[in-house]
């Protein structure tokens, strides 16, 4: 079986998320992202419980969102997320936003996210059991192409 990116959350465009233009509003994709993004903290052991356990819980320190494709309403889209990168206590992540069955991303963001311990309101290491399933998904989306807008820069040639 060949890696591949984990699928962390399916929705389908509400009438509501969808802008004058007949389009997904710039938020909602990032609204899409964070959905997704709770679905890895629950792979990786920060579930309602792991939290509880830990007292842990992940931050987003940065994100950028490169948008590549109207969405419309009533479509049904699905995240597929790839861990890049990790240390003892940061995770460099990739979401892109697809068509189920498609391979043309929608959307794509790439995100640095902080193990934080609640109680103290800082940066700590992972909790054993979540460095482990950490460990385990790097090595599993190690053989993946790195996404085609990780790495990019704003900014106007000039």
């Amino acid at each position: 079986m060949s890696a591949k990116p984990l699928t962390t959350h399916s929705t389908t465009i509400s009438p509501d998320w969808v802008d004058y233009n007949g389009h997904l509003r710039d938020a909602f994709y990032l609204l899409i992202f964070s959905h997704a993004t709770d679905a890895l903290m629950d792979a990786l052991g920060l579930d309602t419980a792991g939290r509880a356990r830990t007292g842990h819980t992940l931050f987003t320190l940065e994100c950028h969102l490169n948008y590549l494709a109207e969405v419309k309403e009533g479509e049904p889209v699905e995240v597929r997320t790839q861990l890049l990168a990790h240390d003892g206590k940061r995770l460099q992540i990739h979401h892109g936003l697809y068509r189920p069955g498609e391979d043309a991303s929608l959307a794509e963001s790439e995100q640095m996210l902080i193990n934080i311990d609640s109680a103290a309101g800082r940066s700590a290491p992972f909790d054993e059991q979540v460095a482990d399933k950490v460990a385990q998904l790097a090595a599993e989306h190690r053989g993946l192409p790195q996404p085609a807008c990780v790495g990019r820069v704003i900014g106007l040639r000039r």
